[in-house]
C-alpha cells in the first residue's frame, strides 16, 4: 500500500515540474513527499532560477565537493563556500538531467569575479562534479566561448548517449563534434546557434543527420555573412528529419525551400526576416497542421498569405514589430478571423481604424482567451472608448486575460478604462498587463480600486524608455 501510495504521489507531483511554486510548499509536508519532490526539482534546477537564489544554488552544488577539493581550493587562496563544511541531505547532483553549462558558468562568472584567475579550475571542477555521477543526461548547453573537452571526460559515452536534447555553437571545438557525432544519436531537440564563417558545416550536417528523429530545431544566426553554400548545407541536412519535425525556429531566411517540406509542422517562430529574401521562402508556403506562430520583423503581406494556407489548427497567433500600412493591416486581421477559428492567443498591433476588425475577430474566434494589443500609432488617441466598448460587448465568454503595449506618448484614457471595469462585473476577474513608455500614477490607483472590488484579479505595470517586448513574457497568464 505504501508503495502504491508512493508511485500515486509521484505522478502527481510529476504532472507539477514546471509548476514549481506548488512543489515547493508540498515539500516539507512529510518524508514521502520530500523524498519524491527532490528528485523533481533537481532534474532541472535552473529552469525559472530567481537572480537572487543563482549563488545559494551554488552553494548547494559545491557542498558535494570531497574533501580533497576543498582543501585543494582553500590552497590556492579560493575560499568562498558558505556551506563548506555542511553534508548536503541528498546527493541533489545525481538527481540532474539537464547539464546547463550556459547558466552555471554565468553564474560563476558574476558571483565570483573576485577569483577572476581561477574561475577556470572553479568551471572544471564543476564539471566533474556532475560527471563523476552515474547520470544519463537527457539535455546539455555547451557554451560558445568556452572549450569544455567533453569528449575527454571518464565514461562520456553513457554520461550523454541519451541525450535528447543539445544547444550549441557551429563554432564548437572540432574534437567535442565528432565526439558528438559518434555518441548522440537521439537528439530530439536541436538548438544551434550558428556563427564563425570558418566552422564546418559538413561536419554539422551530419551530426543533424545521425539522429533517429528530430522533432524541434532553432537555427539562431549571429554571423549572417557565411555563404549561402553554408546555409544550404545545414538546411539540407534537415530533410531527412522533415516528417517528423514539429518546431522550427530561425533567425534568417532559409536560402532554399525547407520550410515546405516540413508537413506536419505545428509551431513556427520566424524572427528577423525583414528583408528583401522573405518572401522567396514564405511564398505558396502551405503548412495545414501549424498550430502556433510567431513572427517578428517579418512583412505583413507574408504572414497573411501564410495564414491563409492553414487548415484551421491555428491556437496561438503573436506578430510584433511589423511595419504594415491601414490595408495591410486590415488584411492581416482578416486572414486572422476567417483562418483561425480555434484561436486561443493573439499577439497583434492594432490601428484605430482596426475596432471594426477587431470586433469581427472577436465574434469569430470564440476560444480566446488571451488578448496582446500594441498601440504603435497617436491615431488611438481620441479613440479608447470605442475599444473598450468592442472589448466589453464582443469578447467571448473566455476572454479575460488583456495585456496592452504602448509604443506611444500616452496612456490609457482613465474614463474609458473605467467604463469597461464598470461592465465587466459580471464576468471572470480580469488578468491585466500595461507596458507603457510614461508613468501615469492616476492609472495605477484607478487599477487598484478595481483589484480591490475583485473585478481585476492580478495586474502588473512596466514602465520603459524603450519597449522590447520581452516584459511582456514575464508576466504569467494563469
Amino acid at each position: 500500500m505504501s508503495k502504491l501510495n508512493r508511485d500515486v504521489f509521484y505522478m502527481i507531483f510529476e504532472e507539477l515540474q514546471y509548476d514549481k511554486k506548488s512543489l515547493y510548499s508540498c515539500l516539507l509536508a512529510n518524508k514521502i513527499f520530500c523524498e519524491i519532490i527532490i528528485p523533481i526539482l533537481w532534474k532541472n534546477p535552473w529552469d525559472q532560477l530567481k537572480p537572487e537564489n543563482e549563488k545559494l544554488l551554488l552553494n548547494v552544488i559545491f557542498s558535494h565537493l570531497s574533501n580533497e577539493s576543498k582543501n585543494e581550493f582553500k590552497n590556492q587562496g579560493i575560499n568562498f563556500f558558505t556551506t563548506l563544511d555542511q553534508k548536503p541531505l541528498f546527493d541533489y547532483i545525481s538527481f540532474c538531467k539537464h547539464l546547463n553549462l550556459n547558466v552555471i558558468f554565468k553564474i560563476i562568472d558574476n558571483a565570483y569575479n573576485i577569483f577572476k584567475k581561477h574561475l577556470t579550475i572553479i568551471k572544471k571542477e564543476l564539471i566533474t562534479l556532475f560527471t563523476n555521477r552515474n547520470i544519463k543526461f537527457t539535455h546539455i548547453y555547451i557554451p560558445q566561448a568556452y572549450n569544455c573537452q567533453l569528449h575527454l571526460l571518464p565514461g562520456n559515452q553513457h554520461l550523454f548517449s541519451g541525450l535528447e536534447f543539445l544547444n550549441c555553437s557551429t563554432a564548437i571545438n572540432k574534437n567535442d563534434l565528432l565526439w558528438l557525432k559518434e555518441v548522440c544519436q537521439s537528439i530530439k531537440e536541436l538548438d544551434l546557434i550558428i556563427e564563425k564563417s570558418k566552422s564546418n558545416p559538413t561536419e554539422i550536417a551530419k551530426l543533424i543527420e545521425g539522429q533517429k528523429k528530430v522533432i524541434k530545431v532553432s537555427f539562431r544566426v549571429i554571423n549572417k555573412k557565411n555563404s549561402e553554400l553554408y546555409f544550404e548545407i545545414l538546411e539540407n541536412s534537415l530533410v531527412k528529419h522533415a516528417n517528423t519535425i514539429q518546431h522550427f525556429r530561425t533567425t534568417k531566411p532559409p536560402v532554399t525551400k525547407i520550410l515546405s517540406s516540413f508537413v506536419n509542422l505545428k509551431s513556427l517562430e520566424l524572427d528577423n526576416y525583414f528583408n528583401e529574401k522573405v518572401l522567396n521562402c514564405l511564398e505558396d508556403l502551405s503548412l495545414p497542421l501549424l498550430e502556433n506562430l510567431k513572427a517578428s520583423r517579418v512583412p505583413i503581406k507574408a504572414l497573411t498569405e501564410l495564414i491563409n494556407n492553414t487548415n484551421g489548427y491555428l491556437t496561438e497567433v503573436k506578430i510584433d514589430y511589423v511595419a504594415h500600412n491601414k490595408f495591410d493591416n486590415k488584411k492581416l486581421i482578416q486572414a486572422i478571423y476567417q483562418n483561425c477559428p480555434n484561436l486561443k492567443y493573439l499577439k497583434l498591433m492594432f490601428r484605430s481604424g482596426d475596432i471594426f476588425e477587431l470586433e469581427n475577430l472577436l465574434i469569430r474566434c470564440q476560444h480566446l482567451k488571451g488578448l496582446v494589443i500594441i498601440i504603435d500609432n497617436e491615431d488611438f488617441l481620441s479613440n479608447w472608448d470605442n475599444l473598450f466598448k468592442v472589448l466589453m460587448n464582443s469578447s467571448p465568454i473566455g476572454l479575460f486575460k488583456f495585456k496592452f503595449w504602448l509604443n506611444v506618448s500616452y496612456t490609457i484614457d482613465l474614463e474609458s478604462l473605467k467604463f469597461f471595469f464598470d461592465n465587466w462585473k459580471e464576468r471572470p476577474p480580469i488578468l491585466l498587463q500595461i507596458i507603457s513608455v510614461i508613468t501615469s500614477v492616476s492609472l495605477d490607483g484607478l487599477i487598484k480600486k478595481y483589484i480591490a472590488e475583485g473585478i481585476v484579479a492580478k495586474y502588473d505595470n512596466s514602465y520603459v524608455h524603450n519597449l522590447s517586448g520581452s516584459s511582456l513574457d514575464h508576466f504569467e497568464w494563469i
